[in-house]
């Protein structure tokens, strides 16, 4: 218990971590302890055996507790450990040999197509500049999938309406070109004569202001998008990246090529996009089972 202390004033003091994660890294510690008393297994940190840490996170798993729980109790263990082998109460991490159940990613939340028809088809935005101005940020994030910050840094030099294509910088400073839709581009090109006529040419560094003409800012987009996303859906969660998983959903649902997809949302590698082919085979499986006469059997 004095080293479990001493480590609980590390985790306070040094690494200054909040009230909220001190508690639970207490709670997962004191867990396995009070799993070691009840096995009749030694708690002294010199007789620790992996073996214990094994029995435990089976016990875990047989409770019904998801991967990523378990994970995370495991992380308070073997921080633990590292720090009693930093400050000279043990030699060695009995968690260096445990082998944890692979953590499942959460699949993509995503609203359905027929929700963005009735948005931006039948919505009334209004003709003025705040109207087409909400409008057109809901038509770009959704027409082309690009992210929160890649829109707030768009500059009018970004938009090629002549080629049909926005030159967006992505992370990693790397550029990428992506395709508008024809509905964008006369409403882009309406948006700028409004912009200018109420702010002025040349005196905003983007090409998306505030109603104030403001630089964008991205709690502003994110009010936005959260607003006229749940006047058509009730998911949960309802911000610019869900647009984004919509817009990569969308195009995989009607045939579109993964490594095209990769392209457009500016994926390093295949793997983050990949995501999307496991949201669409959860979709086949429940139609299958709704519609299938022998699928409940």
């Amino acid at each position: 218990m004095p080293v479990l202390n001493q480590f609980f004033k590390h985790l306070q003091f040094e690494k200054r971590l909040s009230v909220n994660t001190l508690q639970s890294y207490k709670t997962d510690l004191k867990q396995f302890q009070q799993f070691c008393v009840e096995q009749g297994e030694s708690v002294d940190i010199h007789e620790i055996e992996s073996s214990s840490i094994r029995s435990w996170i089976i016990s875990l798993m047989d409770q019904g507790l998801v991967s990523r729980s378990v994970h995370r109790k495991a992380s308070a263990l073997r921080h633990y450990f590292r720090f009693c082998i930093r400050n000279g109460y043990c030699e060695l991490n009995p968690m260096d040999s445990m082998v944890l159940p692979k953590m499942s990613k959460p699949l993509p939340v995503f609203v359905e197509a027929e929700a963005f028809d009735n948005l931006l088809d039948q919505y009334p935005f209004g003709s003025g500049f705040p109207g087409l101005q909400d409008r057109l940020i809901l038509e770009v994030l959704y027409g082309t999938g690009i992210r929160l910050m890649e829109l707030v840094n768009l500059t009018d030099s970004d938009f090629d309406e002549s080629a049909g294509v926005i030159k967006v910088m992505g992370k990693g400073s790397k550029h990428r070109l992506v395709p508008l839709t024809h509905s964008i581009i006369p409403m882009m090109l309406e948006y700028c004569i409004l912009r200018d006529e109420f702010f002025g040419t040349n005196t905003h560094p983007r090409f998306f202001l505030t109603n104030k003409g403001k630089k964008l800012y991205p709690k502003f987009v994110y009010r936005l998008v959260n607003k006229y996303l749940s006047y058509v859906t009730s998911v949960k969660k309802k911000s610019p990246h869900v647009i984004r998983h919509s817009f990569a959903t969308h195009l995989l649902s009607k045939g579109a090529d993964l490594n095209a997809i990769k392209e457009l949302l500016g994926h390093t590698n295949l793997s983050a996009t990949q995501v999307y082919t496991h949201t669409s085979l959860e979709k086949l499986k429940q139609i299958h089972r709704q519609a299938h006469p022998r699928a409940t059997e």
